[in-house]
């Protein structure tokens, strides 16, 4: 706790009291809260510290949020002053690579259900390997209850590559799971197997009836979209309705894609990305019956996170993207219109690490995830 010295004039002399408060803790010692400006509209300040590769947030009512930690563990976060209470009865997760707890995501009627969704990756101990997986659960007090596995890419895959993911709610009520295609690029071209998909399910894991592979036995009836290499950033579009993904390429070739059911995204038959190291993937960057992305970076920057700005804190952001990146460690600004992309703006780059999630809250304030150790929680200001 922060110490503040308070002194009082008696007959003795000066008595010393120490009061001891939580806000001034983060802001005297932790440095929480310290800002820097770092471009002409936009000043960044940190809001919680001290978190261990932090890797998804999300906004519970009030000032609070879950986040988080890939080796596995969940804190609940109050946004205004940096205090963490870590939640108990998370799933075991196999933090090996890229593995560990992913996603969360808080039910819209939070208030009425306390109902939270998680991804992570689940071991399995039979064959040493892993696999996605989406739970629902009942946040009661600080502890995780009524857990239900709703899907698991099944069957487990060794390693620690390329798990996703990304959790998000559709317009049509629906939950859109991402899932990597574990390294196993060539099986991302067979909707018969779960890796390099989008999976769509009601909110109790029912497959909904009009999902592209229900009743043709031409893809698991899951499957919503395929030919994905690494997804890791989702969105929901305020305006079409129409779910946003990005995913990773290899050296080259990260995408931004609309989903469309039954959709093919090519990976690895087509990609604008190569081999590490030099080398063609696939036969090209288009062909015939595959979904050409919306938008491509190459070199790569290693998307992870995405978001709408629909707020009024930042007005020529409206209705425009925000993603973050991992290797070159900045916010990057997509200028649409509609769903055409315009140019693109680098906010900032340099100042937090690895920009692991970007998400806005329903007051327009947008909030960073640094996948780093220790790793932290930013808030986005007018630089003004």
């Amino acid at each position: 706790m922060t110490k503040i010295f308070k002194l009082s004039l008696t007959k003795g002399g000066i008595v010393f009291r120490m009061v001891f408060h939580l806000l001034l803790l983060s802001l005297l010692l932790c440095g929480l809260f310290a800002s820097e400006v770092v471009s002409s509209t936009v000043r960044l300040v940190q809001v919680v510290d001290q978190l261990q590769n932090p890797w998804a947030l999300d906004f519970l009512p009030g000032s609070e949020a879950l986040v988080t930690e890939k080796p596995g563990r969940l804190q609940r976060v109050n946004l205004e002053t940096g205090e963490k209470v870590q939640i108990q009865a998370v799933p075991e997760v196999h933090a090996v690579g890229q593995g560990g707890l992913l996603d969360v995501l808080v039910h819209p009627d939070f208030r009425k259900n306390q109902t939270v969704f998680l991804t992570y990756a689940a071991p399995d101990s039979s064959s040493a390997g892993a696999s996605t997986t989406l739970i629902s659960a009942r946040l009661e007090g600080d502890q995780l209850t009524r857990q239900k596995i709703l899907f698991q890419a099944n069957p487990p895959v060794p390693g620690g590559h390329h798990f996703g993911s990304r959790i998000r709610i559709g317009e049509d009520g629906m939950l859109y799971v991402s899932v990597g295609e574990r390294g196993r690029m060539n099986e991302a071209q067979d909707p018969m197997n779960y890796l390099g998909t989008v999976v769509r399910l009601h909110q109790n894991g029912q497959i909904p009836d009009d999902n592209p592979f229900m009743n043709n036995g031409k893809g698991r009836k899951e499957i919503y979209s395929y030919g994905h290499r690494n997804p890791q950033g989702m969105a929901l579009d305020p305006k079409s309705g129409k779910i946003w993904v990005h995913e990773h390429g290899p050296q080259g070739g990260d995408e931004i894609n609309i989903l469309k059911a039954g959709a093919n995204y090519g990976w690895p038959k087509t990609t604008y990305g190569e081999q590490y190291g030099g080398g063609r993937i696939g036969i090209g960057s288009t062909a015939p019956g595959i979904e050409a992305p919306l938008m491509h970076w190459t070199p790569s920057i290693a998307p992870s996170g995405m978001s709408f700005y629909q707020g009024e804190i930042f007005p020529n952001w409206k209705g425009d993207l925000l993603v973050g990146s991992l290797k070159f460690r900045m916010l990057v600004r997509v200028d649409l219109e509609g769903s055409e992309v315009q140019g693109q703006e680098v906010v900032f780059q340099d100042r937090i690490g690895r920009i692991r999630d970007v998400r806005v809250n329903r007051k327009g304030k947008v909030y960073l995830v640094n996948d780093e150790y220790p790793g932290g929680i930013f808030r986005l200001d007018p630089s003004n």
